[in-house]
């Protein structure tokens, strides 16, 4: 079911659903050709409106990856390319997907720090910190590091997808990232919320994004909780 807490500017409720069934066709849950139940039972299922559902279908049908038969029903679609604002968020609930939103705990613009690794072009940067949720269960706690010269990012405006910011208000899309996927304690800024205690061994992920400059514009920290979520890359 679509997150019913939110950060201030949420995605849509029907961008929420689209990009809930997007998850679900990459991971192999919705396979090619398969047909979707009927509307008003998926709307029912989902806690939302039957007009809330259509529009999601139609972002679904317009970027490929559903056919919509009249009198027959909703056909999944595969193979098709397609931008979609978690295409690279890799974190999924252990029973399998889950739509990611955020709650933000603090935006800094400061100098960068001596233990973060060389990335952007400028000396200082944004950092946010967030807590990360699939389906309204938290699972890591995140920090985010964006390069000074990308621009400046104000709190108010920032979404659920920090990649859908960057590409409205920034004027730049995030092409292709690196992950490094370990282990490590969780950092005393963790809140009390997070179930796991601050210097906790927990999962670890270090990225870093570019957009089409040489020079890597993001470097980011995860630690997710291994008892509720793990890390999940597909190859196609």
């Amino acid at each position: 079911m679509p997150a019913t807490s939110q950060a201030s500017q949420a995605l849509p409720l029907y961008v929420q659903v689209s990009e809930l069934l997007i998850r679900d066709i990459a991971a192999g849950r919705l396979m090619e050709g398969e047909r979707l139940p009927p509307e008003r039972d998926m709307a029912e299922e989902l806690g939302i409106s039957v007009g809330t559902l259509r529009k999601a279908l139609a972002d679904l049908t317009q970027k490929g990856l559903l056919e919509r038969v009249q009198g027959s029903g909703n056909y999944i679609r595969h193979g098709a390319t397609h931008e979609s604002v978690y295409a690279m968020f890799r974190l999924e609930l252990l029973s399998g997907g889950g739509l990611p939103r955020a709650d933000i705990l603090s935006v800094n613009r400061m100098k960068k720090t001596d233990d973060l690794p060389s990335f952007g072009t400028a000396a200082d940067a944004t950092r946010i910190r967030r807590l990360r949720y699939l389906n309204d269960v938290l699972i890591a706690v995140e920090e985010i590091w964006l390069d000074g010269d990308a621009g400046t990012v104000r709190r108010d405006l920032l979404s659920d997808s920090l990649y859908r910011f960057y590409q409205r208000h920034l004027g730049f899309w995030i092409k292709r990232a690196e992950d490094r996927v370990t282990i490590a304690k969780v950092p005393d800024w963790s809140p009390d919320i997070f179930p796991v205690a601050p210097g906790t061994v927990t999962g670890f992920v270090e990225r870093f994004s570019w957009t089409e400059k040489r020079e890597p514009i993001e470097f980011s920290r995860t630690w997710f909780d291994t008892g509720k979520a793990h890390y999940v890359q597909r190859l196609k």
